[in-house]
């Protein structure tokens, strides 16, 4: 009993932020562990297939690859992943006091605050997928993670060379993703350790993210957004535009409306949470690349990840164990 009664305000007492990742993240055979094990998940990918009137089960189990990293399908399969791997832990009782979404993750973190519903967020995303997805341009955009080097270096590698090219991810320390016409962010790849970065690597995403060639697409989704209806959220939200917490719903659809234009502030974000006596942060969703953020921005910060059922059940026994 007395055992029962420590777990029981073990709980209570801890204070836990849920991650939700974005288009990146996303891999084929992403959310079938979930399906095969949990009939709620199946639920919910049945529920999604009559939403978004095509198979994002399949798509999401089987690909194949190259369809799974088009915008307009990634967005829906990484939301229906996320939200599932959010309802199975909110089923054992682990409950989020703060959440942050990472760009698509961003919609995911306002279904956990009680914004809006999973079948508006899924439809909101559909929608903002294919507004994406439209107006790539013709040479595909591109996006290329700088690794190990300075903000200042990346800026002026986005100043010198010719075209398109702006930082459109603050992820971490020495951590930033550019963004531009494909041209552009192929010379910067090319010449990235020459100005200062230990590596670079191209990101698999089908379209330029966070950059001015998406602003046909903001202003469209911005209409999108403005007819939508927003509650304020029930807990604090880190904005990925300002990455500051925020709560009334005005503020939160303001915020949303710019936030495929322009860059995401992830660091800025994880740091709002320096403060708030966070015990531990659960990255909820495809992969582990949040996780990893995380660790360099607040170090000694538990995070844990859950994506299938083997990273939830270790998740849950890790949380036990925290005071």
């Amino acid at each position: 009993m007395n055992e029962e009664k420590s777990l029981s305000d073990n709980k209570k007492s801890r204070k836990i932020a849920f991650l939700f990742p974005g288009q990146g993240s996303q891999y084929v055979g992403m959310g079938s562990s979930f399906y095969e094990d949990f009939e709620m998940a199946r639920n919910i990918y049945h529920e999604a297939n009559d939403i978004l009137g095509f198979d994002i089960t399949k798509l999401s189990f089987e690909g194949p690859a190259e369809k799974l990293t088009q915008t307009n399908y990634t967005q829906p399969a990484i939301l229906v992943h996320s939200f599932i791997g959010m309802k199975l832990l909110q089923n054992e009782g682990i409950l989020p006091h703060f959440a942050l979404g990472h760009s698509l993750g961003e919609y995911t973190s306002l279904i956990a605050g009680g914004v809006f519903d999973f079948s508006t967020a899924l439809l909101l995303v559909k929608e903002r997928g294919r507004l994406m997805h439209e107006v790539v341009p013709s040479d595909g955009g591109a996006m290329l993670a700088l690794l190990g080097g300075e903000l200042e270096k990346a800026e002026k590698l986005c100043n010198d060379i010719e075209g398109v090219l702006e930082v459109a991810n603050y992820n971490a320390p020495g951590q930033y993703v550019l963004s531009g016409e494909r041209k552009a962010v192929e010379q910067a790849s090319s010449i990235a350790r020459e100005a200062g970065f230990k590596k670079a690597v191209m990101l698999p995403v089908g379209a330029p993210f966070h950059c001015s060639l998406l602003i046909e697409a903001s202003e469209k989704m911005s209409q999108v957004l403005e007819s939508t209806e927003f509650s304020s959220s029930n807990i604090p939200i880190c904005a990925n535009v300002t990455g500051k917490l925020v709560s009334e719903a005005s503020e939160i659809k303001e915020l949303l409306m710019k936030q495929i234009r322009v860059s995401v502030r992830w660091e800025s974000s994880v740091s709002s949470l320096a403060d708030q006596n966070i015990s531990a942060a659960i990255e909820v969703g495809p992969g582990k690349v949040l996780s990893g953020l995380n660790k360099r921005i607040l170090k000694g910060l538990p995070v844990f990840n859950v994506e299938n059922k083997e990273s939830l059940e270790s998740t849950l026994l890790a949380l036990e164990g925290l005071e």
